[in-house]
């Protein structure tokens, strides 16, 4: 009955606030403006891949037709024949996806800065240039990315700092404390259930601002899992924000004593501590400006081709053991065109020894920068909403080793059927479209 009478007290005490009143309806437009940004890059990225989609359908009869009109390939390119595995394959348009994930409504993480698309080919490559760098979430606002993880981590704090400032302390400066005491029978009692009043009030809304979110990307119909994983994740980060207001309340005898205090621990928390480990980063691992793989996809790509053509057939042999016995490796007029024709798995090879060594350097930044997280707690909950929503660096990762495996995949079937002088018809061709495009 005490905590319910607390609750009707310090609801009344909050309706008379226009400042906390403003600074929740100021959180809540925050929020929205986040939950319907995080929504229009969901929807426009499927809408762009259903375009691709489309678009490849259409165009795909067109390359059919040639073998059905018995056509080597478009008349103003008269050196395609769709009929060697070569023309075939480069022609059979294969794309792979990262499916942007209903959950991304939560948390945009680093979807803005990395491609959801990629043509695959047999001279493509994961870090061609519509691959591109992440920036840190702190640095969204300067690019308009206001998401609704972002409010969360960074605003709601500052929300809960100007709801709980003055509990306690307004009623120490007025001499009301040991009235209190005597009525409530425990100070800290009391002032528990006027913060649980607030910790409640906003983890009310932040299950009403989840399932509005939910609504607008459809999360139940095909990532209900994340929806109670973001909501456990959001209870716990309030949760841990409160515990240490709490105690500063518990310890503090001035309204400006604990708002000071509750400003510094947040700035420290939000913005200090993250900048600190992003700055000793910087200097442990200096950005990495791909000059490796610049240098492999240009100048030692065209050392290689300045190579005598055996030393190029050798490589091409010990990369394709099975290609040296091949009817093409003994018929001296077709060898040339297929070792020419077999040039991208060889720069291939150099551009994934060059991508290796980037991968390697950006996976030892995230362990050092996972390290920190003990003490780094804002950092690892934007962590933990990025990896839920499937907008994590680990998840782009992986699509970007996934386009690797489908070029490896491209590139072998392509140097085989080349060199063993496979006839591509309309059935064979439409074989290439289904292998390729699996992993």
């Amino acid at each position: 009955m005490r905590a319910f009478q607390t609750y009707l007290y310090e609801g009344r005490h909050l309706l008379r606030s226009p400042f906390k009143l403003v600074a929740l309806f100021l959180f809540t437009a925050a929020a929205l403006y986040g939950l319907h940004l995080g929504s229009a890059l969901f929807h426009r990225q499927h809408a762009e891949i259903e375009r691709i989609l489309v678009d490849t359908q259409e165009e795909r009869p067109t390359y059919l037709a040639y073998y059905e009109e018995g056509k080597q390939g478009p008349e103003d390119r008269p050196w395609v024949n769709f009929n060697t595995p070569f023309w075939a394959v480069w022609y059979s348009y294969v794309h792979h996806f990262k499916q942007p994930s209903p959950a991304m409504v939560y948390s945009i993480g680093q979807a803005e800065q990395y491609g959801y698309y990629k043509r695959v080919s047999f001279w493509a490559s994961p870090l061609d240039s519509d691959m591109t760098q992440e920036i840190a979430n702190p640095e969204r606002l300067q690019s308009n990315s206001l998401d609704y993880s972002f409010v969360i981590l960074f605003l709601q704090p500052v929300l809960l700092l100007i709801l709980l400032y003055n509990l306690k302390s307004s009623e120490a400066e007025q001499g009301l404390l040991p009235l209190i005491e005597v009525q409530a029978g425990s100070k800290g009692w009391w002032l528990g259930s006027r913060v649980l009043f607030y910790t409640t009030l906003l983890i009310a809304l932040n299950i009403g601002l989840l399932l509005y979110g939910a609504v607008l990307t459809g999360v139940f119909a095909q990532a209900a899992l994340a929806f109670w994983s973001i909501l456990l994740h959001s209870i716990l980060y309030l949760s841990l924000w409160t515990a240490l207001f709490y105690l500063i309340l518990r310890i503090g005898k001035t309204v400006l004593a604990n708002t000071l205090m509750m400003a510094g621990l947040w700035l420290l928390f939000a913005f200090i501590i993250p900048a600190g480990v992003y700055q000793g980063l910087s200097i442990l691992k200096p950005a990495n400006l791909m000059t490796e793989f610049i240098d492999a996809t240009r100048d030692d790509r065209n050392e290689m081709f300045d190579q005598p053509d055996s030393i190029l057939q050798q490589q091409l042999f010990a990369l394709f053991p099975a290609i040296a016995e091949s009817p093409v490796a003994k018929d001296s007029l077709e060898i040339n065109r297929a070792r020419n024709q077999s040039a991208s798995a060889l720069a291939n090879e150099l551009a994934k020894a060059s991508i290796e060594g980037i991968e390697k350097e950006s996976k030892d930044k995230n362990e050092m920068i996972q390290r920190s997280f003990w003490f780094n707690p804002v950092i690892l909950f934007q962590n933990r909403f990025n990896s839920i929503s499937e907008t994590h660096y680990d998840d782009y990762e992986k699509y970007r080793g996934e386009i690797q495996a489908l070029i490896d995949k491209q590139i072998r079937v392509m140097v085989h059927d080349n060199w063993n002088a496979v006839e591509v018809d309309k059935e064979k061709f439409q074989e290439y479209v289904e292998e390729l495009s699996s992993l």
